[in-house]
């Protein structure tokens, strides 16, 4: 987090509490981030909204730009402005979807998580950070290179946000049901399963200074576990990471971000691999 240099705030003009610049206030005071506020409408008609914005801030001492863009829809919109600007965050207020809606249109928040070559923090509470826990939640059963690498940036900008808000970071993995046809007798006991999981958390807890009882490693699919979890730890902030599926897998199974989104009472910091974002980021110009 301390990276962050510049932060893209999405402001919805209709949405008063304007939790995603609340957020951004809270890491550009620590980071000394610049804000880039970005309007997304067709018709340019929040001149005056984002001047008044702009004028707020600067008042504050934050440094501050703003504009009011559109590019053929909402996700594309901000991930251009996001690339433009060169901005290392982007901070959106979450507002969940209509469920029959969502079962037949990719909601845009969904294509946003998907596609954009940075991290998003997905803002859905007003529930003040300071004092609270961070959850990050890591696939140790996935020990290939570009796992690891998510691993430990979802458990390092955990531990960030957890000192920038004088939280208390713990750690979520969720692991496999027990299965007597497994090859590996490791995966035919709950006991072994977990023990192998817990040896896998080993190395980050000695490097954030994770004890055990802030480590969940429990039985059951991701995207239960997790919301799970985060409810009866009253989790303030869930920090993820995603493999950005696209195509046709992505809208049949998709990400464990995305289900867990509308389920998750926390705000919602999701993240990719390098190799991903940076996929990402050729796409986008050639767009």
């Amino acid at each position: 987090m301390q990276a962050i240099r510049s932060i893209l705030v999405v402001m919805e003009p209709e949405q008063p509490e304007a939790l995603a610049l609340k957020r951004a206030k809270l890491i550009a005071n620590v980071t000394q981030s610049h804000l880039h506020l970005l309007v997304c409408d067709r018709k340019h008609d929040y001149s005056v909204f984002l001047n008044d914005q702009r004028a707020a801030l600067a008042l504050e001492g934050f440094s501050v730009s703003g504009q009011q863009a559109w590019h053929e829809n909402l996700h594309n919109t901000i991930i251009t402005v996001q690339q433009a600007e060169g901005c290392n965050l982007v901070i959106k207020q979450h507002l969940p979807d209509n469920p029959l809606k969502r079962a037949l249109l990719t909601p845009d928040d969904w294509k946003l998580l998907r596609y954009c070559p940075g991290p998003v923090l997905m803002v859905k509470t007003d529930k003040p950070w300071a004092n609270g826990i961070i959850l990050a939640a890591v696939d140790v059963g996935n020990a290939d290179g570009e796992h690891r690498t998510l691993h430990s940036s979802i458990i390092s900008h955990g531990y960030d946000i957890a000192s920038l808000a004088n939280a208390k970071l713990h750690v979520i993995a969720a692991h496999p049901t027990p299965m007597l046809s497994a090859a590996d007798p490791t995966y035919q006991l709950k006991e072994t399963i977990e023990a192998r999981y817990r040896e896998q958390c080993k190395a980050f807890q000695a490097e954030y200074d994770i004890s055990d009882d802030r480590l969940h490693v429990l039985e059951g699919p991701a995207d239960a576990v997790i919301p799970q979890v985060a409810h009866q730890l009253g989790a303030a902030v869930t920090v993820i990471g995603t493999v950005a599926r696209t195509g046709i897998s992505g809208a049949l199974i998709g990400n464990t971000a995305e289900v867990v989104l509308d389920s998750l009472e926390s705000d919602v910091l999701v993240l990719k691999p390098e190799e991903i974002m940076a996929h990402l980021e050729e796409l986008v110009a050639q767009h």
